[in-house]
């Protein structure tokens, strides 16, 4: 049985960013772990032993991790801004992987584009995310039917979607993060709109 501890995820949890989970246990490969559900990339100021919820976090988190291995291999969600990014490769640090598959849906880029960003030593697949949720995203950038997926359980979901996730390739333009600063739209409140 592989525990939280024996992979890449048993820091992040130790440091308390494995958020909200959905999901958080092994999933139906042997060896891997799964998670789903919110990474802390920024804690606010704590006083004396007071609880606070995260200041900011990367959302819809879907993310594996193997026994006895360092690395995420592959991880997507979503960010209210491009901005965050930095924020991301500083949360996951060393658990980066050069040959890792790292999607992030970003509210404040244009709809129609698609980049690459090279971070942490890691590659970036950046992608704008308007109203739908990263799930669905995903499952169309890597098309898979969702009716394939209609009668599994969340951990088998996310074996299907990181299998074919590790298989993924494309030629979009690359950028560094400073020019995706510059590109970036502003960031929406997302409260705004909401009943009070």
């Amino acid at each position: 049985m592989t525990t939280i501890d024996q992979t890449a995820f048993g820091k992040l949890d130790a440091e308390k960013r494995l958020q909200n989970p959905v999901l958080k246990e092994e999933t139906k490969k042997p060896g891997r772990f799964g998670f789903r559900g919110e990474l802390a990339i920024k804690f606010a100021e704590q006083l004396a032993d007071e609880a606070r919820p995260p200041e900011i976090t990367a959302d819809q988190i879907m993310a594996i991790a193997n026994e006895g291995e360092k690395g995420i291999p592959f991880l997507c969600g979503y960010l209210l801004s491009f901005g965050y990014l930095n924020l991301v490769t500083e949360a996951l640090g060393d658990a980066l992987m050069p040959e890792g598959k790292y999607f992030m849906f970003c509210n404040n880029i244009d709809l129609l584009k698609k980049y690459t960003v090279k971070m942490g030593g890691a590659t970036f697949y950046i992608l704008p995310l308007d109203e739908s949720t990263v799930n669905n995203e995903i499952l169309e950038l890597l098309r898979i039917e969702k009716g394939d997926l209609k009668k599994l359980d969340t951990a088998s979901k996310l074996d299907i979607i990181a299998d074919k996730a590790l298989q993924f390739s494309a030629n979009y333009p690359e950028i560094t993060y400073e020019e995706g600063l510059k590109l970036m739209g502003p960031v929406r409140n997302p409260n705004e709109n909401r009943p009070v």
